[in-house]
């Protein structure tokens, strides 16, 4: 993540904070509480460590009148009309009832569901390689892709 947030050239003091946020469906921690910072510290010392880089969980679970009580309650919503917060509401609304943001959905799911199913393809024909079954030639041809874009897809799996 840090490489995207950085120009060449530019210093690593010149990077931005960093968040990570996991939303969870229970308080997986089991503290009570709605949100737990998560912060790094230096072991030896217990100082904390400043790199800018933070975690959120936040329990999805947590109901009260608080601002995040509210919010964790209109994710759990199926029906918009139940929602606290009037921006929330609209878009749900939207993606939910309005056939062109029924479309927008529809579209994003489809292709959120092809991403999947070409990740899952592509696992398989790497795992192929790494037995010595076939060749990264072959599973290119099999994935419908010349070679270098096969190896630039699955370069994050570390094919040689």
């Amino acid at each position: 993540m840090d490489v995207e947030n950085l120009n060449v050239g530019q210093d690593f003091d010149e990077l931005p904070d960093t968040y990570v946020i996991f939303i969870t469906e229970n308080d997986v921690l089991r503290k009570g509480f709605a949100v737990y910072p998560i912060e790094r510290i230096i072991m030896n010392t217990g100082e904390t460590f400043e790199d800018g880089s933070h975690i959120l969980y936040v329990n999805g679970a947590f109901r009260d009148d608080s601002d995040i009580g509210r919010l964790m309650h209109d994710f759990s919503c199926s029906n918009a009309d139940d929602m606290n917060f009037a921006l929330l509401k609209e878009a749900t609304k939207y993606y939910k009832e309005d056939p062109k943001g029924v479309e927008i959905m529809c579209k994003a799911f489809e292709e959120t569901r092809k991403e999947g199913e070409l990740k899952g393809v592509l696992n398989t024909l790497v795992s192929l390689i790494e037995k010595g079954r076939i060749t990264p030639s072959e599973a290119a041809e099999e994935a419908g892709m010349t070679l270098e874009e096969f190896l630039k897809t699955v370069k994050p799996l570390q094919v040689t």
